[in-house]
């Protein structure tokens, strides 16, 4: 099935139903890049019909899991976009290094890598100790990764390219055991890291922090939910504190950009002004 052929009736009948029966409210994100989860959905498991698939989704327990495992992308390195981690740790980390106690939310954490990422630096520029990072997601499944911290071996090569290119001076090796085809990140990393699930769609601000960092995740939502997300962050982010969003996300046209300044004019860094 090409996302083309799925209805867009049909499409909100199903999300309106996957709400009311599991909590799980997709109805806000881009019909684009549902539908084209959905087609792939479709495909990977053989299905007759939509009908079909739908009735799947609504009465079976487990599939659930994969459905919404499938919608909410799962792509992301350790020290994704070096440059946006280089500006992090050269002015912004610094700045928080003269606070008495720093909280860092990574939203939409996906499996971990980035969070991952700031460990790494919080440890190399000496806030650890004194830092703690919010890893939270709505996929479960995802979570399970961040709490392992073990990653395949393969990808080592990018994230260890990423991070010299992000300003690291350490054996990036030193980080990880590596044992078969995976790689293991040391517990002390994850000792600072509180991971939880949290809906962006339907949840509350939970604390107040210095650091937001929510990347490509915004994409896929449409304009209104990109703006009440917005608004989430801003009100769990304390005067003065940094929002951080994708390369390709933006706060420009969203009604708290009068409050923020960005940083730089290539990376997506931007300050509360009060």
């Amino acid at each position: 099935m090409a996302p083309e052929d799925i209805g867009d009736d049909e499409l909100a009948l199903l999300l309106n139903e996957i709400v009311e029966r599991y909590g799980y409210d997709f109805t806000s994100y881009s019909t684009a890049s549902v539908k084209r989860r959905i087609s792939r959905l479709f495909i990977l498991d053989h299905f007759k019909s939509f009908e079909e698939f739908r009735k799947t989704v609504l009465t079976e327990k487990n599939y659930i899991r994969r459905f919404v495992q499938e919608i909410t992308v799962n792509v992301t390195e350790m020290f994704r976009d070096p440059g946006f981690y280089k500006l992090l740790r050269t002015q912004v980390l610094p700045v928080l290094a003269t606070y008495p106690f720093v909280r860092i939310w990574h939203a939409g954490c996906s499996t971990g890598e980035e969070v991952y990422s700031m460990a790494i630096m919080l440890k190399e520029v000496g806030i650890m100790e004194k830092s703690l990072m919010y890893a939270t997601d709505i996929n479960p499944d995802v979570l399970d990764q961040v709490m392992k911290g073990i990653y395949p071996l393969r990808s080592l090569k990018l994230f260890s390219e990423n991070y010299i290119l992000s300003g690291g001076k350490e054996d990036f090796s030193s980080y990880y055991t590596a044992k078969y085809d995976l790689a293991k990140f040391d517990d002390e990393l994850r000792s600072k890291m509180i991971v939880s699930t949290h809906n962006l769609v339907s949840d509350r601000s939970f604390n107040e922090f210095q650091l937001i960092i929510c990347r490509n995740v915004l994409i896929y939502f449409n304009k209104p939910l990109q703006d009440k997300v917005l608004e989430l962050f801003d009100a769990s982010l304390e005067p003065r504190g940094y929002l951080a969003l994708g390369s390709k996300e933006q706060i420009k046209f969203a009604s708290i950009s009068s409050r923020y300044e960005q940083l730089d004019p290539k990376e997506k860094i931007w300050r509360k002004l009060q």
